[in-house]
This record gives structure tokens, C-alpha cells and sequence, in this order.
């Protein structure tokens, strides 16, 4: 009975989902025309691949996190999940030489780490808030103790490709964050996985008693967030050319504020991953912004705050909205 509920709801579902991407597309081209008034030097090319560079290392970190959010949960590991899968690929890269093997640590600690977070869900019933906090910790405090206060630099040429190499003209991480894009836009809208996890964000009882295999289904999505944050760490390594304890520390809110923004609701099952891309270009669009306007970086956080509030109260109104018309 839930399934075929769900199934006649989807057209409403995709259209308003469709008329909110447009209008944050909307947004974003009109704060890039208004800063192209302030300031000409916005709208050149340089300046937007820059940018676009920019917000395709804060999608690649929240496109998993995206993924757990919409199937009801929350991973707060992310950052230090890319934190100590940097610091260990770049410690394997440094000693074999080889570049893949950093590429291997870095995909294997990463899914790893997800792993971990799904089971404790799972397993000890730990709620995903608890669970992930925790392992923020363990992970941070792992990449401190094996670290030893030090900094690995020096990636070779080969490896650095992945942060600053081009094709066709275009940064090589902007080609990986649509490669995510469309692999997640896929999975979510084009596979059975996908359809399961938006209902288990819901109504994760209707779900299992539809006969979802809720528990298979959250440790996937966990792992997925882990091999994201992976996949993030390579090219945060190679992009910055360096790994320390602390590289992951400040991206943990820029990605949830991403993914806030791009209308995917905290509370589960509704969003998709082209708003992650919006909400990362249009988060970093408002730094630049900042940055050609002179406001002092004190102000950074603000702005941005007041961003991701906007964000959570027009989440509200929505779920209140579907909640009183159902």
C-alpha cells in the first residue's frame, strides 16, 4: 500500500523538486550578474573555473553526505574521515612512491570509516548524530597520533594532476564533481537503492514494514559517504600538495551548509544531488563575492550563517506545507 502511495505522489514530488533547483539557479545567476556590475573581473574566465574549482571540492565532500541525509540520516565524520585518509595516502605515497597506493588508502580508509559508522548505527543502535561525532573524534585523533605533529609534502607530478591538471580546458576536479553528480543522479533516481532510500528518510517503519532491507540500505549509504570523503581527500592531497591533522577541520559545516542549501531536508527524504551542486557553487559565488567586495573574512561566517538559516527556515515552511496538505 506504501509503495504505490509514494509511486502516485512522485509527479508533485519531481516538480517541485524541478521549480526549486530552478530558482537557486535563478539566485545564483543573479548574484553573479549583480557582482559582474560591482566588478567586471567576476564574470572572467579564470575567475569562474576558479570558482567552480573551488566548489567542487566542497560538493565532492557533501555529495555523500547528501546521500545519508536524504535515506534519515547524518554523517558528521566527513571532514575527519578526508582528514586521516589524506594524511595516510600521503604517507603511502611518500614511502612506495607509487601514486596508486595513495589512491587505494585513500578509497579503502575512507569506505572504511563509513563502514564503521553504518555498523555502530546498525549494531549498537546508536542514533547517527552520536555515532558519527564519536567517530569524528576517533578519526581526527588517529590522524593526530600518526602524524606526530608533522606535515607530508611533495606529491609527485603525476598525482597532483587530480587537483590542478586540466582537460579540455577545464580543471580536472570540476570534470570529477560531475562524474559524482551524475553517478549519485543516477543511483537516487534510476535504481531500486534509490527509490528505497527516499522512502526510508520519510518513513523509515513503512519502509521495513514494506519489506526494504533498511539496515543493508543505511550501511551502504554510510559507505558511500565514506568513499566520497575518500575520493574528496585525493583531491584536497593533490590540489593543496601537502597533508596535515588539520585539513579536514573546516569543512564539516561548509558541507552540511551545502547541502542545506541545495534543498535537501534534514529531515530526510526529499532533495537530490544537482541542489548539492547549487548550494556548493552558490556558497562559494558569496565568498568570492565577499572577497571582491573587501569584507573583512570576520564577516565570512556570518554571511554564510545567515545563508544556511534562510535555508533551514524555507525547509521548514516546505515540510509544514506537505505536512498540512497530506
Amino acid at each position: 500500500m506504501t509503495i504505490s502511495v509514494a509511486s502516485s505522489t512522485q509527479p508533485a514530488h519531481l516538480s517541485a523538486e524541478t521549480t526549486a533547483l530552478l530558482g537557486r539557479l535563478i539566485l545564483i545567476l543573479l548574484i553573479a550578474g549583480a557582482l559582474t556590475v560591482v566588478d567586471p573581473g567576476f564574470a572572467s574566465v579564470s575567475n569562474l573555473l576558479n570558482m567552480l574549482r573551488q566548489a567542487s571540492l566542497l560538493f565532492l565532500i557533501a555529495s555523500g553526505l547528501t546521500l545519508v541525509i536524504i535515506g534519515g540520516g547524518l554523517d558528521l565524520s566527513v571532514g575527519a574521515n578526508l582528514t586521516l585518509s589524506a594524511c595516510l595516502a600521503a604517507a603511502a605515497i611518500k614511502t612506495t612512491g607509487n601514486p596508486w597506493y595513495g589512491v587505494v588508502v585513500a578509497i579503502v580508509t575512507g569506505t572504511l570509516i563509513g563502514s564503521v559508522n553504518g555498523l555502530m548505527i546498525n549494531r549498537l543502535q546508536l542514533p547517527p548524530f552520536l555515532a558519527t561525532f564519536g567517530m569524528l573524534w576517533v578519526a581526527q585523533g588517529v590522524a593526530y597520533w600518526f602524524m606526530a605533529g608533522q606535515t607530508i609534502y611533495g606529491m609527485p607530478t603525476s598525482f597532483r594532476y587530480f587537483g590542478t591538471g586540466f582537460l579540455l580546458g577545464v580543471p580536472l576536479p570540476i570534470w570529477i564533481m560531475l562524474a559524482v553528480c551524475l553517478a549519485c543522479s543516477i543511483l537516487l533516481h534510476r535504481t531500486t537503492f534509490g527509490r528505497e532510500a527516499y522512502f526510508m528518510g520519510a518513513n523509515q517503519s513503512a519502509a521495513f514494514l514494506s519489506g526494504v532491507p533498511v539496515e543493508r540500505r543505511r550501511l551502504l549509504l554510510y559507505m558511500l559517504s565514506g568513499l566520497t570523503s575518500g575520493i574528496a581527500a585525493l583531491v584536497y592531497l593533490a590540489r593543496l600538495n601537502a597533508a596535515e591533522p588539520g585539513i579536514g577541520e573546516p569543512l564539516l559545516l561548509p558541507a552540511i551548509a551545502a547541502v542545506l542549501v541545495g534543498g535537501t531536508s534534514l529531515f530526510g527524504g526529499s532533495g537530490n544531488i544537482v541542489g548539492t551542486v547549487l548550494g556548493a557553487v552558490l556558497l562559494t559565488i558569496i565568498v568570492n563575492g565577499l572577497n571582491l567586495l573587501n569584507v573583512a573574512a570576520t564577516w565570512h561566517p556570518f554571511v554564510n550563517g545567515a545563508v544556511v538559516l534562510i535555508a533551514i527556515l524555507a525547509d521548514l515552511v516546505i515540510s509544514q506545507r506537505r505536512s498540512g496538505s497530506t
